[in-house]
């Protein structure tokens, strides 16, 4: 269904569905709307194993002010979402679990060791808040420990966004570095992301590469941008590991993960072809349409489907089947 043709009323209906219930191959279901998909940005899923705690970021339209937020699901329904315990005073953003659950590694301007400036980045002649990696890790007591620097190279040039860890403890991420061309690109950093950035030969460099999604057992990788063929200004893209251990050719995603509107941020969830994206797409407006009163106006224009980004889940199950990719067996690790 486009979102053209799902009203606000079936996204509210498709809220009180419990996680798994998504099984038409490439539909998409809006992700709590109301409570998750609001009328500001959300973006970033890390979702853990049991489905049941969900974290992202909220932001504001300009993404000037990014947060992350965390919210438990019981009954069906996702509770209202509060300000992660580790996040609230900088520019947090990009949440990723590790395949285990033990680490959360996200993205941040704080400082990188006391006493420090906050991390600011330059490009085109811009300044803004940048970058550097860090996570946290959970604690005897099922909390999060206190948030800890990812010291390496990967952290160079404080333009790094949306890590994506694989089960060998390899992080995927993208970045503007010096071999990265006007564009942003998709690197790996192994050894849990202390060795030497390698970027990932996924086409020309003229190409935008962003968001890098890596299959825990490293077979596949998801990505936005645009190789050319985008309905939008980024679509999702998909990329498979040959035998010999080098990537594909990148793949436009089918079904309906992608529209005209802007999609990114790709992340997997924990069943198997569970795929959740940010877009922007947006209720169509007609004309003439039924004449608003100034509280009805109001309630549309902060509804999810406003234009802002919003969380969505697709199953591309059928997608990794037709490409021989299997439920992974537990503990299997990237090549």
């Amino acid at each position: 269904m486009s979102a053209g043709k799902l009203t606000l009323a079936a996204c509210l209906a498709a809220a009180l569905v419990a996680l798994p219930a998504a099984r038409a191959a490439g539909s998409g279901e809006l992700l709590g709307p109301g409570t998750i998909s609001t009328g500001v940005q959300e973006t970033s899923v890390a979702l853990t194993r049991d489905g049941n705690t969900l974290y992202f970021m909220r932001s504001d339209v300009a993404e000037a002010d990014d947060t992350i937020m965390v919210s438990h699901r019981a009954d069906g329904r996702w509770s209202r979402p509060r300000v992660a315990a580790f996040s609230g005073q900088w520019h947090d953003s990009e949440p990723t679990l590790s395949p285990d659950g033990r680490r959360l590694y996200f993205v941040s301007n704080r400082p990188p060791r006391p006493g420090a400036a906050a991390v600011s980045a330059t490009m085109n002649g811009r300044s803004f808040a940048g970058t550097n990696l860090w996570y946290v890790e959970r604690q005897a007591h099922g909390g999060w420990g206190a948030p800890v620097h990812v010291d390496g190279a990967l952290n160079d040039g404080a333009m790094i966004y949306n890590p994506s860890v694989a089960a060998n403890g390899d992080i995927y991420f993208s970045a503007h570095r010096a071999d990265s061309g006007k564009a942003y690109q998709i690197y790996v950093a192994r050894d849990h992301g202390h060795a030497a950035p390698e970027r990932l030969p996924l086409g020309e460099l003229a190409h935008n590469r962003m968001d890098p999604a890596i299959d825990p057992a490293g077979r596949f990788l998801l990505y936005a941008g645009d190789e050319g063929d985008a309905l939008g200004r980024a679509d999702i893209y998909i990329v498979f590991r040959r035998p010999d251990g080098s990537w594909g050719r990148p793949e436009h995603l089918g079904g309906e993960v992608n529209s005209r509107a802007l999609e990114n941020a790709p992340s997997l969830g924990p069943a198997f072809g569970e795929l959740f994206v940010s877009s922007n797409r947006r209720d169509e407006v007609s004309f003439p349409k039924p004449r608003d009163d100034a509280a009805t106006l109001q309630r549309r224009l902060q509804s999810p489907l406003n234009g802002s980004r919003n969380l969505w889940r697709f199953d591309i199950s059928a997608v990794l089947r037709a490409h021989g990719v299997a439920p992974a067996a537990a503990g299997a690790t990237s090549p």
